[in-house]
């Protein structure tokens, strides 16, 4: 069976579902917008944040390993996580309004399959090294402090970074799922409805 439907020239001759395929188009071009938007916001926030960091060593020349460590840690969770982040840029800038629903299905399932990897091993790995680069980064200015002031500084650290673990994470894992799981489901329907034609 030829899986590779134009789905978009049937429908054109029909007459009572034409709105639903336009809505379901630009819902895909307007996710398409969205991710892209996100990758350039990203972009701009972590280049300027490796920046600051990067600015900040030189400025103030940290004596101790430890706080280089920290800050080449965090720069490079940075890159890292860029770098994957990036690819995705690739995938949304190919969907296009000329593929087949096939095309259309197979480049929701890459994309899927890619913020899937995002979601768990980069983002994963971004956390681990942010949070021991952030930990090697302040013991050289907490031993500075008095012991309640170090204490505070760490805990106020470690609970900002956990509320982003535990709820910001899943939060925004479970929104972008939500996201692209409905257009592959009206995409699958949609399929599903030529093919009993």
């Amino acid at each position: 069976m030829d899986t590779n439907i134009d789905f978009k020239n049937i429908w054109k001759q029909q007459t009572s579902n034409k709105p639903d395929l336009k809505e379901l188009l630009g819902k895909l071009k307007k996710f398409k917008n969205e991710n892209l938007r996100k990758i350039i916001i990203m972009n701009t926030l972590l280049i300027a944040t490796s920046l600051g960091i990067a600015f900040i060593w030189y400025r103030y020349q940290p004596q101790l390993i430890t706080t280089k460590a920290g800050i080449i840690l965090v720069i490079l969770a940075m890159v890292i996580f860029l770098f994957a982040y990036n690819k995705m840029f690739m995938m949304f800038y190919k969907i296009d309004d000329t593929q087949s629903n096939s095309e259309y299905l197979q480049s929701l399932y890459v994309v899927k399959n890619k913020q899937k990897f995002m979601q768990t091993t980069m983002l994963n790995t971004y956390f681990i090294m942010l949070f021991l680069g952030i930990s090697f980064y302040m013991y050289e200015y907490t031993t500075l402090m008095t012991l309640t002031s170090a204490v505070i500084a760490y805990a106020a650290t470690f609970s900002w970074i956990a509320l982003n673990w535990f709820y910001v994470r899943p939060k925004t894992i479970k929104k972008q799922e939500a996201k692209i799981d409905g257009l592959i489901n009206k995409f699958e329907e949609i399929n599903k409805q030529l093919k009993d034609l």
